[in-house]
């Protein structure tokens, strides 16, 4: 298990849709193991594969890791679809590991019926509310090349302008490796 670079939200592999995953080897279940390893050193929640460069329909969910409240276990969804979205809003602050230092409020279904398989390719079928329902939305988004951001009002998005063109060039702080646009790698900020 390792830490893997994150990728930044204005790199290429983050706006194309995702492959879907025919077959489960070794390489998927270690890039299983990393996504969680990352996604707890960078304090997130969840990260999707291409978050990580793999252009892969995978995503690791672990609400619980730095939310007491939250008592689900992690997930890993493999091939995910959303089969149903309530007609219930509800808007909540959101950020994002390619997005650093940067958090807007999202308005989202409050919960969605979602299908995805795990690493044996079992089938399960699920509904989520609130807190997961929202990241599972979020990473799932990222799966179709969809960023955070795209989903703000028009005015929260010229609020962002500056910040993501200051981000677009890498000129941000993070406590992670990340890889840039241009395929650059950026060390995490030193820690005292």
């Amino acid at each position: 298990m390792s830490i893997i670079p994150v990728y930044n939200c204005f790199h290429p592999v983050l706006k194309k849709k995702t492959e879907n995953i025919i077959n489960i080897d070794d390489s998927i279940v270690k890039l299983v193991d990393d996504m969680f390893d990352t996604m707890h050193k960078a304090e997130g929640i969840g990260l999707a594969a291409n978050q990580v460069g793999v252009s892969k329909s995978l995503l690791v969910i672990d609400i619980g890791y730095y939310n007491e409240k939250y008592k689900g276990p992690p997930i890993l969804m493999v091939n995910p679809e959303i089969k149903y979205f309530s007609d219930e809003i509800y808007e909540y602050e959101e950020g994002c590991l390619s997005i650093p230092s940067v958090r807007d409020v999202v308005e989202r279904p409050k919960m969605i019926q979602v299908s995805y398989y795990d690493l044996n390719m079992k089938e399960y079928n699920i509904e989520a509310d609130n807190l997961l329902s929202r990241v599972i939305q979020h990473e799932i988004d990222h799966l179709n090349g969809i960023l955070f951001f795209e989903r703000l009002t028009p005015i929260r998005k010229t609020l962002l302008k500056n910040k993501l063109r200051k981000i677009e060039k890498g000129q941000y702080e993070a406590d992670y490796p990340m890889v840039l646009p241009d395929g650059t790698l950026m060390q995490p900020k030193k820690t005292n």
